[in-house]
């Protein structure tokens, strides 16, 4: 069977993925896919970091705006809906272009990752989720370093779902989640792909998080998490989970004071970067791109690139 060809772009956030990407998906006649777990959601613009129309300069973007702040979104219907986008672009006889952030999500697509979830034990998650709330989610991120430390490194202490999800696994199958992330991570791509990772020198990149955060402050970002509070959106759901939303809600419910609430998004959104970067580094066949080396000249960027998929096959 011939591997369709996939370009994927990413890196760490405010690393200069946007930019890159339409000017590839002109060279190329590509169309890009978010792999970006907050841009899938409409009303959410400021905090994501959202692409404009102005932006986008006609090439066609997917999976921006397709769900509501309130519905779930996770990596099981992000490979579903990307599946349903990259057959659309192959029929069209355009190359997709996997772009965003969310390592997790992009090598899901690569390795074809099997996702099929395991029957719930209900009660169990009931329990869990109680201890959570009852004890914090430290305590049940404790309980999974115990019989899955790889899980537990490999997920934040405040993901209580993920928490839940590695512990309910274990208990399901006594396997580890991270043993069967790791064989399937093994297998052979379905695709003729070249992926990408755009880089800057660390004090670059963590100078480019605190300007990028205040412009979100300036364009109106308290305004935008008020809005979604007065739709009935709460500290709970996914959408809210995510960087920018997470901390301004806490304002707006008088938990903090703004000043922590910005000084808190900039130190975790320069945690995010790192985590991020350590992500891509373990990733296997990644090309780096570190824009020190082509003196932050987008045209060298590009024609590297380029390049780089004309000698592998791919356009």
């Amino acid at each position: 069977m011939e591997r369709k060809p996939l370009i994927v772009l990413t890196g760490p956030t405010a690393v200069g993925k946007t930019k890159l990407s339409i000017a590839l998906a002109k060279r190329v006649n590509g169309e890009i896919v978010s792999a970006d777990s907050m841009q899938v959601y409409k009303y959410m613009d400021i905090g994501s970091a959202k692409i404009t129309q102005e932006e986008m300069e006609g090439v066609p973007h997917h999976l921006i705006d397709v769900l509501e702040p309130w519905e779930d979104f996770n990596v099981v219907i992000f490979k579903q809906k990307c599946d349903a986008c990259l057959k659309e672009i192959y029929d069209r006889g355009h190359i997709p272009i996997l772009t965003g952030g969310t390592g997790f999500y992009i090598q899901a697509v690569l390795k074809n990752i099997d996702f099929t979830e395991n029957e719930e034990d209900t009660a169990y998650r009931k329990e869990l989720e109680e201890l959570a709330s009852e004890k914090g989610a430290e305590y049940l991120h404790e309980m999974l370093a115990k019989v899955d430390p790889a899980s537990a490194e490999a997920i934040h202490a405040n993901n209580i779902k993920r928490c839940i999800r590695a512990l309910e696994y274990y208990k399901l199958t006594g396997q580890r989640i991270s043993d069967h992330n790791e064989q399937e991570k093994q297998k052979k791509s379905d695709y003729n792909s070249c992926y990408f990772v755009l880089n800057d020198d660390r004090e670059k990149l963590y100078a480019r998080i605190e300007d990028r955060i205040d412009e979100m402050l300036a364009n109106g970002l308290v305004e935008e998490v008020a809005r979604l509070k007065q739709m009935g959106c709460r500290r709970g759901m996914v959408s809210m989970q995510g960087l920018g939303y997470k901390e301004i809600l806490d304002y707006l419910d008088g938990q903090m004071s703004l000043e922590e609430a910005i000084y808190l998004l900039k130190r975790d959104t320069r945690h995010f970067a790192k985590r991020q970067l350590t992500w891509f580094r373990r990733e296997q066949e990644v090309i780096w791109i570190e824009k020190k080396a082509y003196a932050y000249q987008d045209d060298r960027i590009l024609n590297f690139m380029v390049d780089k998929l004309q000698t592998q096959g791919i356009i």
